[in-house]
Formats: structure tokens, C-alpha cells, sequence
């Protein structure tokens, strides 16, 4: 089983302004959200297959507790709450379905991979994807 536990620090970010503009956040709180979170700290706990997953910017704290295989409530990128299921794509990569609790929005995933040394997490909304590299603090 893979280990994501540790502390993370991204080393780069690609289309996250775009993500953004494809769930409707307006102009402002893009430039505000893009500025925030150019710097991420992620800490990951893992046991067996149950995930802590803590990220922190400037502006916003968001912390998720899931186990594998079972639904867990969390919020989109913007802020939308939802319920999420995640599962095994590969032996080390976990991929994150949401389903929005209401209204309409583009369909959102997530997805966290190890590849060596650096931590590859990627979120969807319809057909835009942003991927962001981390690497081991």
C-alpha cells in the first residue's frame, strides 16, 4: 500500500485560475484565491485506508477525514458542499467522485497520486483540469 502520509509543499501548479473560471467564481475572488493558494501546506495521516488530509493557505483551512470506499461529505474547490466517494483508480492513485448536496454545477472530481517523490494532485470540473506537484517538506 502506498504511504501519502507526511507534509507536502507544492512545487507547481498548472490551469488553477482556469478551474476556477469553470466553477463560476468571479473575477475577484479568483485573483484572491490564486494568490492564496500559491503556497499550500498539506499534511496527509494515513492508516491503512483511512485519510486525514489538511491543507492550509493564507486564506482558508479545509480538512477531510474518508476511508476508502465510503462516502464522506467535503466541499468543491469553491466551496460547495457535497458527498464524495473515493477509490482506487490504481495501486497509487486514489480518484474522488463529488456529487453536489444542491443546485447545479459542473461535475467535480479529485485525484492523488504518488510518483516517486512528489505527490500529483489533480481537480476536475467538467473538462477542465488543474494539476498541482507536491514534494515532501
Amino acid at each position: 500500500m502506498p504511504n501519502f502520509e507526511g507534509t507536502w509543499k507544492m512545487k507547481s501548479s498548472e490551469n488553477f485560475e482556469d478551474l476556477l473560471k469553470a466553477l463560476g467564481v468571479n473575477p475577484m475572488l479568483r485573483k484572491v484565491a490564486v494568490a492564496a493558494a500559491s503556497k499550500p501546506h498539506v499534511e496527509i495521516k494515513q492508516n491503512g485506508e483511512n485519510f486525514y488530509i489538511k491543507t492550509s493557505t493564507t486564506v482558508r483551512t479545509t480538512e477531510i477525514n474518508f476511508l476508502i470506499g465510503e462516502e464522506f461529505n467535503e466541499e468543491t474547490v469553491d466551496g460547495r458542499k457535497c458527498k464524495s466517494l473515493a477509490t482506487w483508480e490504481t495501486e497509487n492513485k486514489i480518484y474522488c467522485k463529488q456529487t453536489l448536496l444542491s443546485g447545479n454545477g459542473p461535475k467535480t472530481f479529485w485525484s492523488r497520486e504518488l510518483k516517486g517523490d512528489e505527490l500529483i494532485l489533480i481537480f476536475g470540473a467538467d473538462d477542465v483540469v488543474c494539476t498541482r506537484i507536491y514534494v515532501r517538506a
